[in-house]
Order: C-alpha cells, then structure tokens, then sequence
C-alpha cells in the first residue's frame, strides 16, 4: 500500500490550496480538524490508525449525507449542491462500499452459520454481521436486510 490516509489529508489539501477547489477544501480541512480532535482526545496515542482514520471519514460522510437530506427537503438546492460534492470527494478516502445484494448473500451465510431462523435471534445475526462488515457497509442497511431476512 501506499500513503496512509492520515498522511495523504494533507498531501491532498495543499494541493487544493493550490488549485483554488473550495469545495474539496473544505472537505479536506474537515477530515483534518477531525483527526486533529480524535488525536488530541487522547494524550497517549498521537498517531491515528487508518482504521480510526476511516471510521472518522465515514462519519463525516454521513454527516454530509444527512445534511444534503435536510437541505433537499428545505429546497435549499444550492446548500444540498455543496453537501453531496463534499461528500463524493470523502468516499474517495473510504474503502469500497458493498451492493445490497453483496450484503444480502454475506448475511445469508452468517444466518446459516449462526444457525439463526427467528426474530429472537437477530442480536446473534447482527453481532457477527457488523464485525465481519464493518466499514463495508452502512449499519442501518444491515439491520434492515437482517430484519428481511429473518422475517
């Protein structure tokens, strides 16, 4: 691999310094104030992982995608413009999302592994499906396809 995540954010904000991108500019100076946080909350740990890195920038990422919900639904088209843009440039730092029906066939295995065949198993089923999905696909659409698949 090459640079890690931590060490690209800057790399890549100067290089939006230079080429005057105030959208992707302050995407980036978000990331970067975010690890910034994340470092000084912890004295021991200055170095941030590329797997907190990631949870950082999905975090984020959902941010933006629930403001662009907002501004959507208060016609605030210019606003919602800004939120989506900022958003696309964070996913190019996370790691490749599955498809619905890459999630459904992972869940079907861990159901049949877990040996899971009701409702009343649905904590077993989502114990090891965010482990084993984790940073590859949204939580709230896990728990969706769970609850379909047990159902």
């Amino acid at each position: 691999m090459g640079v890690s995540i931590v060490n690209q954010i800057p790399i890549d904000l100067k290089n939006a310094m230079l080429a005057k991108d105030k959208v992707k500019l302050a995407a980036l100076r978000a990331i970067k104030s975010a690890f910034l946080l994340e470092s000084t909350k912890d004295a021991s740990k200055s170095e941030i992982s590329d797997e907190v890195a990631q949870q950082i920038i999905s975090k984020l990422h959902k941010q933006r995608m629930d403001a662009y919900k907002i501004y959507v639904d208060q016609n605030r088209k210019d606003l919602a413009d800004d939120e989506i843009q900022q958003a696309e440039i964070l996913e190019k730092y996370l790691p490749k999302q599955l498809s619905e029906a890459e999630i459904k066939t992972e869940l079907e295995s861990i159901i049949v592994d877990v040996g899971a065949s009701t409702m009343a198993d649905i904590g077993k089923v989502m114990g090891k499906a965010m482990a084993s999905l984790k940073g590859k696909a949204d939580g709230s659409l896990i728990s969706k396809l769970v609850k379909e698949l047990l159902s």
